[in-house]
């Protein structure tokens, strides 16, 4: 199961890619999470769909000091072998 999450609110300069990456390990995903110009988070996950899951509930709350105010889930694309923090797009 692959999915494209778009995440806005208060996720940047708050350790959001940072925690995502080491939760996306946690929970056996793989794909990628940038922060976006326009303030947002962006991130392609992948993996088994109860895996897929979980990350999309954490990502719904984000780490501590974040406020996630919406995230928008569409059919992702892609093979993955690793969760990594891309640049800044």
């Amino acid at each position: 199961m692959v999915k494209h999450l778009q995440i806005s609110g208060r996720v940047q300069g708050v350790g959001f890619r940072y925690h995502m990456c080491r939760v996306a390990i946690e929970f056996g995903v793989t794909g990628w999470v940038r922060n976006r110009r326009d303030g947002s988070v962006e991130a392609m996950v992948a993996g088994a769909p109860d895996a897929v899951e979980k990350i999309i509930a954490w990502a719904q709350r984000g780490p501590g000091h974040a406020v996630v105010t919406a995230v928008e889930i569409s059919a992702g694309d892609g093979s993955y072998t690793a969760f990594d923090m891309l640049p800044t797009e």
